[in-house]
């Protein structure tokens, strides 16, 4: 087995598991690849340099003969990892140094298991749905153009409100006086959408969520629409420049710009042991069904 590991930092509390891991891979003879960067952390700060086989600083230099990329870390660094792995097919293992996470959900202790899970195949493969941003001009973000959780507008300052006139395929939705909107896939339905009252949406449903940021109406709600939809956002407001995000990417752009979101034409492929799923995160993420009263 080939894999390749990405990652940022974690706390030293995460070590011992670390080193465990590739104890792991030494007996099962993995050959490792590592992000360079997080290579470096290692030495540099938890004073470990792991037998590895290769490096890798980028999506480029990806091995794409690899059977996994382990991403270490949460949420965030596997957002990374999607920038990485892209649209080579590699499935993404999500292990969570820290807190459990919906996509890095693979817990500290639960490693042991998990890896021998992983080695005798004992996991299914999900698939993941992206959304894809697309520009009248000025690509906003030429290096990927894609994002798993969502993409979001905001208002670059806090004076005042901004106006994103929203369609649907081209059909007038609604034009939203808000703090920015946020377009979600059904994985990111659980991230920043949630946050501001969006819905919970299963992965492999085929979904946008509309969801606006601090709306000046309160009539107005996250709607749910069918992702093969194209959604066309206008924006305007006093500001002469506003921000837009993908993921945890950003960048700013003017009201001359048009921005489209549609589903994208590929899809993130995500290892899932058989002992998780996704009803089974919810209720521990958000702490569903348990009773805090003394």
């Amino acid at each position: 087995m080939k894999i390749a590991l990405f990652g940022r930092l974690f706390n030293e509390s995460f070590t011992d598991s670390f080193k465990l891991m590739f104890d792991e891979f030494a007996k099962r003879n993995v050959e490792v690849d590592i992000y360079e960067p997080f290579y470096d952390f290692l030495i540099r700060e938890i004073n470990f340099k792991p037998p590895v086989n290769g490096y890798y600083k980028g999506c480029d230099d990806l091995n794409k003969d690899v059977d996994f990329v382990f991403s270490i870390g949460g949420d965030g660094t596997f957002l990374e990892a999607v920038t990485i792995v892209r649209d080579s097919g590699i499935p993404i293992v999500g292990i969570n140094s820290g807190r459990l996470g919906f996509m890095a959900d693979i817990a500290q202790d639960e490693i042991p298991q998990a890896l021998s899970d992983i080695f005798e195949r004992n996991y299914t493969i999900e698939e993941r749905s992206l959304l894809q941003l697309e520009t009248s001009k000025n690509g906003l973000f030429p290096e990927f153009n894609y994002a798993l959780n969502e993409f979001t507008v905001h208002k670059t300052d806090t004076a005042s409100m901004i106006t994103i006139h929203t369609y649907l395929n081209n059909e007038y939705l609604n034009s939203y006086w808000a703090d920015g909107l946020i377009i979600a896939t059904p994985t990111g339905s659980t991230a920043y959408s949630l946050s501001v009252g969006g819905p919970i949406l299963i992965p492999n449903t085929q979904n946008f969520i509309i969801s606006p940021i601090s709306p000046h109406n309160l009539t107005v709600r996250p709607i749910v629409v069918p992702n093969y939809h194209e959604i066309t956002l206008k924006v305007e407001g006093r500001s002469d420049s506003y921000l837009a995000s993908l993921d945890s990417r950003s960048c700013t752009f003017d009201s001359s710009i048009e921005l489209k979101i549609k589903k994208s034409d590929f899809k993130i492929r995500v290892l899932k042991l058989k002992t998780h799923s996704f009803y089974g995160t919810l209720r521990n993420k958000l702490m569903w069904g348990v009773d805090k009263r003394n």
